[in-house]
């Protein structure tokens, strides 16, 4: 389904548009836990460690599929809110042709320097070689990763959050079934968690690709659109280039934390591992309501409504909030319950290491999702300098705090280092909103 968000309160499109989006995430971060939940119950915590170890890693190029995807919503969002069909059609394919060159390129420099990666955060010993063999095998399949990724992020731009959500459900589900199978069955560790998901990436990429082709079939428009526009890519990179830049940063920054995490051990980084990954878990959630908000803002733009955006980052607020209760009930109250489906009874410094990170960071959710509504809006109205700008004190801070507060807490001060750059990022985007919203930002025309 088609959704106008230029239309009606945004009280009744964005919770019908969020609340599918919503439950896409869950289910795509789902089968992210399951990788490490199967590999640490069924494999061991060394296992876990190995998944955990090449994260950092993983999520630098998932900045470069998440971009991509950025990208291309705000770009087709705007054409769509403004009637332009054919341009739609034309900065759709535009944005496959280019990620899927992006994709080839990052995937030969991730294979040729994998190994080299994993030294340079000085990765355990006992963990290093099967942290690469995951990190290999993850790398073959980012032309599938961005494949979803752009298609998701067109049928956002178009409305849709329903279709992305159905094949994710059955792709989720396959992969931890195809998890156990390789893992508990057959015995195959480490790769066999790596292999599940290229698997279960694979399909939902074609699936959503397949649905995408069908659905651009049943919009008008008048004319043959042009396959490749090097106008319209430079308006997709507009959007998408700063917003790698962004997360990349933060990834590398995370790259950073992992090697003083990596200084006290595999059991540790096990503890680590899992808490990222369920931290993670949460933070996407809350991003999904982000993403929906930077749709509704460059359809609203596109539309030349500018007064909409208030109302609904309003309502982009309240949704998150709402989102923050559960996660912060069960982070805080039931930390040890959630490690223990990571780790078994006997890895108890792995396990209390992970309590310790959530019962940290949990009340922190009700303020960083105040922070990523007010990304939704930037990056929907193109403002990516402020979007950028907002990721250094993070990054900085979050860096600078981990250094020092482990000298004196030990594990314990890294994950107190958190809160610090999430403070210092939420009040910078909340002034650059102010800013927006007052008109005191010229909005980039990307039509």
């Amino acid at each position: 389904m088609i959704t106008d968000l230029t239309v009606s309160h945004p009280r009744h499109t964005l919770w019908r548009f969020a609340l599918p989006m919503f439950v896409s995430v869950m289910f795509q971060q789902f089968y992210n836990l399951a990788d490490s939940m199967i590999a640490g119950r069924f494999a061991g915590e060394d296992a876990l460690a190995a998944v955990g170890a090449s994260y950092p890693i993983t999520v630098i190029f998932m900045a470069f599929a998440v971009g991509s995807n950025l990208g291309a919503s705000v770009v087709v969002s705007r054409l769509f809110g403004a009637k332009d069909y054919r341009q739609m059609k034309s900065a759709v394919s535009t944005a496959f042709l280019s990620s899927g060159a992006l994709s080839l390129v990052l995937s030969v420099l991730g294979w040729r320097f994998c190994e080299s990666l994993m030294a340079l955060i000085h990765t355990p010993e006992n963990i290093f070689a099967d942290g690469a063999l995951y990190l290999r095998i993850y790398i073959y399949g980012l032309v599938f990763l961005f494949l979803y990724n752009v298609c998701t992020g067109i049928f956002t731009a178009l409305g849709d959050s329903k279709t992305p959500l159905y094949f994710l459900i059955g792709s989720s589900v396959g992969n931890i079934i195809l998890d156990y199978l390789f893992v508990a069955w057959f015995h195959m560790g480490v790769a066999g968690v790596a292999w599940a998901t290229f698997l279960a990436q694979g399909v939902s990429a074609f699936l959503a690709l397949g649905a995408l082709i069908r659905r651009l079939g049943t919009i008008p428009s008048s004319g043959r659109s042009p396959l490749f526009v090097p106008a319209l890519l430079t308006q997709i990179a507009a959007i998408a280039v700063p917003s790698i830049l962004q997360q990349s940063t933060l990834s590398v920054g995370n790259l950073f934390v992992q090697e003083i995490v990596n200084r006290y051990g595999s059991a540790t980084v096990a503890g680590y591992s899992a808490a990222v990954k369920m931290n993670t878990f949460a933070i996407n959630c809350f991003m999904a309501f982000g993403s929906c908000l930077s749709s509704y803002t460059a359809q609203n733009l596109g539309a030349k409504k500018p007064e909409r955006l208030s109302l609904g980052f309003r309502e982009g607020v309240r949704l998150c909030m709402i989102a923050s209760v559960p996660f912060f009930v069960a982070y805080f109250f039931f930390g040890r319950a959630i490690m223990g489906l990571f780790l078994t009874s006997d890895s108890l410094q792995a396990i209390g290491c992970g309590v310790e990170f959530l019962k940290i960071l949990g009340p922190m959710y009700f303020m960083i999702s105040v922070k990523l509504m007010t990304d939704g809006i930037i990056r929907g109205s193109g403002a990516m300098a402020y979007f950028v700008a907002a990721t250094i004190p993070d990054l900085v801070l979050r860096i600078l705090f981990a250094n020092l507060l482990s000298r004196h807490f030990g594990s314990t001060g890294i994950w107190m280092a958190w809160p610090f750059g999430w403070v210092a990022a939420t009040g910078l985007t909340i002034l650059f909103y102010r800013r927006i919203v007052t008109g005191k930002f010229k909005i980039p025309n990307l039509q």
